[in-house]
């Protein structure tokens, strides 16, 4: 008896979702409003607010998505073999982040440093990034990239450079500098040997 309306609402949470997607893709994510959402769904809003807390609970599921899909990407790439080659495989990550503010500032709310609670799709993959960076540097320690610490606490450092990189951007003084070129300089002294 409780398929029936499970599967409808997952139908509706797909529709929602589905809406959003072509909204974010025609307008961004910054120019969506909850109103055009249910309106291309064919829902009403409290219906909305059944499945999302708020138009950034949203957010982070398509953002969520996004990034999930780069990191499939990467993960197709060869595996990096040197500081810059790991700046260079991380570009995926670095155009979902920084496709537009709004997006960082989903990312860096819902990545878990915010303390929230619930781990969603963008703090899964912030742990998933940190697993596939620590794979890349463990081989490369003490050859190409420095051994001294652990290689997980060389990933979170990388991923730290990464966010960093991206909000450096936005920053006035500094936002002329390519996010990229930003992230290999601190990453061929982060990784270096010592």
């Amino acid at each position: 008896m409780t398929r029936a309306p499970q599967a409808r609402r997952q139908r509706t949470h797909d529709r929602l979702i589905a809406a959003a997607r072509e909204i974010a893709a025609a307008e961004g994510y910054a120019a969506m409003r909850v109103e055009e959402v249910v309106l291309r769904a064919g829902v009403a809003k409290g219906t909305f607010f059944s499945h999302f807390a708020d138009k950034d609970a949203l957010l982070a599921v398509l953002i969520g998505e996004d990034l999930a899909q780069a990191m499939v990407e990467i993960a197709r790439a060869p595996v990096p073999t040197t500081a810059r080659g790991i700046a260079d495989a991380l570009s995926p990550l670095i155009s979902v982040m920084s496709a537009e503010r709004t997006v960082f500032d989903v990312v860096l709310r819902y990545s878990g440093a915010a303390a929230i609670e619930e781990i969603g799709p963008i703090a899964q993959n912030f742990l998933d990034q940190i697993h596939l960076l620590a794979g890349w540097i463990s081989p490369l320690q003490g050859h190409t990239l420095r051994g001294d610490v652990p290689a997980e606490l060389l990933a979170e450092g990388v991923q730290a450079f990464l966010i960093q990189s991206i909000a450096m951007s936005y920053c006035a003084v500094e936002g002329q500098v390519d996010r990229s070129e930003r992230l290999r300089g601190y990453l061929e002294v982060w990784l270096a040997l010592r």
